[in-house]
């Protein structure tokens, strides 16, 4: 391996790390992934890797990841430089820069998928892709309006799982779901109504869509009104609601279970 020595912690080459605005990702295509975990599951992956910043520490134990991906540019620096570069404290010794991947379209998608409604939450997205990849439910939709889940922070909360998910980004969720629908799909929305069904009860058809929404609002009543089922879980009647990450990930646990 060739490493290249950080003399300048402000270096060109190295704005993509100490940027870190999702606005710069979003520009170039790119992806920051940081800590060894993260950064070794991507390396494991098809995904082009750019670069990668670390430590002696790091590229010393695993240099033979590092190898088989053929990274033109890998970075050498202390963790006092790392830290300098992006501006703050950190607890890991590895970071990488890579391309994102392709986005699938609707008919490339899997009879399950996990579609969201605008979330504002980027650990939001992260943590419903990482239980969304646990579970087996690798599709993924999500609105152009949303944090990109391959966003710093999300991937980094996805602990990289994000990667194993067929990634769909749509502008429209009234034409989506029609779309969907005309490709026989079941449009299940997570909402508390007056008449949903609870989760228990369920019929989990072989091709579901499960719709969650806005961490504050919820779903609109226009959208409920396209869906075929509103679901809700079953809980105590002084509790209203639960988060949309643990919400998501008990309602996909039954729906797979239920399938």
């Amino acid at each position: 391996m060739k490493l290249i020595n950080v003399q300048n912690s402000h270096a060109p080459e190295l704005e993509i790390y100490y940027t870190m605005r999702d606005n710069a990702f979003n520009k170039l295509n790119s992806f920051v992934a940081d800590s060894p975990k993260v950064v070794n599951i991507l390396l494991g992956t098809d995904l082009k890797i750019k670069s990668i910043l670390a430590t002696k520490e790091y590229y010393d134990e695993f240099q033979e990841l590092i190898k088989v991906k053929n990274i033109s540019k890998l970075y050498l620096a202390t963790k006092e430089q790392m830290q300098c570069i992006v501006g703050h404290k950190i607890h890991h010794n590895c970071m990488a820069h890579g391309i994102r991947p392709k986005e699938f379209s609707l008919n490339e998608l899997d009879d399950n998928i996990l579609m969201l409604d605008t979330i504002t939450s980027t650990e939001n997205i992260g943590s419903i892709a990482r239980s969304a990849a646990a579970l087996g439910v690798n599709s993924y939709l999500v609105p152009s309006n949303a944090p990109h889940p391959f966003s710093r922070r999300a991937l980094r909360v996805s602990m990289g799982h994000v990667s194993k998910l067929k990634i769909s980004i749509y502008e429209d969720i009234y034409q989506t779901i029609s779309k969907l629908k005309l490709r026989g799909y079941k449009i299940f929305a997570a909402e508390i109504t007056d008449d949903s069904s609870q989760l228990k009860d369920v019929n989990i058809s072989t091709k579901w869509v499960l719709l969650m929404g806005h961490e504050g609002k919820g779903l609109s009543k226009e959208i409920l009104d396209i869906c075929d089922e509103v679901v809700t879980i079953e809980m105590a009647q002084d509790v209203r609601s639960l988060n949309v990450a643990v919400a998501s990930s008990i309602m996909m646990y039954q729906f797979k279970i239920g399938n």
